[in-house]
């Protein structure tokens, strides 16, 4: 048995330093595409990241029942399939845009993962979650009104990615108690370092002549982001529901501000600072609504 509290601190706890590492993606992606283009970038990143998790998949001493999950296999392919085609609109869409707005505009990925927990998993969404996410949508459109031309294509990739992601929550958290969560990371960036293959060779622009400084910040960033974020997001799913886990989601812009600015001294524009904060205020309401919601529902034990 495990008591309430301990499952959600850990759900917490998990979902957080998840999050955590996730929003470093934004920069040391944004000065790695400096260097590489964004068919070369993915292909490198996800190639590094699945060579990790491989590692740490195979640390954990599992049987060939665990690392080979036949029944699990077709999700474990749509994990891979969605994750390649998210890394090629993410890093296509923030080549074209500053980290933070890109962090900001994301935030529809924490929703349509919540959307996607209402849709196939059952859980409930009310009218004032509803009007939460007409909220941000709001602020969407601030940030880019009289500046499509410039932010348009971005946007698109972004937001599109942001659909693909939701399909890998989705997806992992079907499966997280029946795959351990470095087995899942690990079918997620192998196949998908597949799909960024076949995309940066049959695009011909797989280019890896590119300076050391950039290929050191890839490599590192690929630690953080694709893979140990998701280690630690995958737990969280054994814990709390994928709405619960997404909504922390939320607080990544916060980390990235900061983050954006010392390292590569990015900051957003006035109209992207003022539509992103309208989306942000939609996405910590949502968050609150779920919090509210939690508060008021017996937690389960197991």
């Amino acid at each position: 048995m495990i008591h309430s509290n301990t499952r959600l601190r850990s759900g917490f706890l998990y979902s957080l330093g998840g999050v955590a590492l996730l929003s470093t993606n934004f920069v040391t992606a944004k000065y790695g595409l400096k260097g590489f283009n964004p068919e070369t970038f993915s292909l490198v990143w996800t190639t590094a990241a699945a060579v990790y998790a491989l590692i740490i998949a195979l640390s954990i001493k599992a049987s060939r029942d665990q690392i080979y999950p036949k029944n699990s296999i077709k999700a474990m392919v749509g994990l891979g399939a969605s994750t390649g085609v998210s890394m090629v609109l993410t890093w296509s869409g923030l080549a074209c845009l500053n980290p933070v707005f890109s962090s900001l505009i994301w935030r529809f990925y924490p929703v349509l993962a919540m959307l996607s927990g209402v849709l196939f998993l059952k859980e409930k969404l009310s009218r004032v979650e509803v009007i939460a996410v007409m909220i941000m949508l709001m602020g969407s459109l601030i940030s880019i009104s009289g500046r499509w031309e410039i932010v348009g294509k971005g946007v698109i990739f972004t937001i599109l990615a942001a659909f693909t992601g939701a399909l890998q929550l989705l997806i992992a958290k079907t499966q997280t108690d029946k795959v351990h969560p470095n087995i899942l990371v690990a079918y997620r960036v192998g196949i998908g370092a597949a799909v960024t293959a076949v995309w940066a060779f049959s695009s011909g622009k797989a280019e890896f002549d590119v300076e050391a400084r950039y290929w050191l910040i890839t490599l590192a960033g690929a630690f953080l982001g694709p893979c140990a974020s998701f280690l630690l997001t995958f737990r969280s799913y054994r814990y709390w529901s994928l709405s619960q886990s997404s909504m922390v989601l939320n607080i990544q812009p916060l980390l990235v501000l900061p983050m954006a600015y010392v390292f590569l001294g990015s900051l957003p524009t006035i109209k992207e600072l003022a539509g992103g904060s309208v989306i942000l205020a939609g996405a910590f309401w949502l968050a609150w609504i779920h919090i509210a919601k939690a508060n008021n529902t017996p937690q389960q034990t197991q």
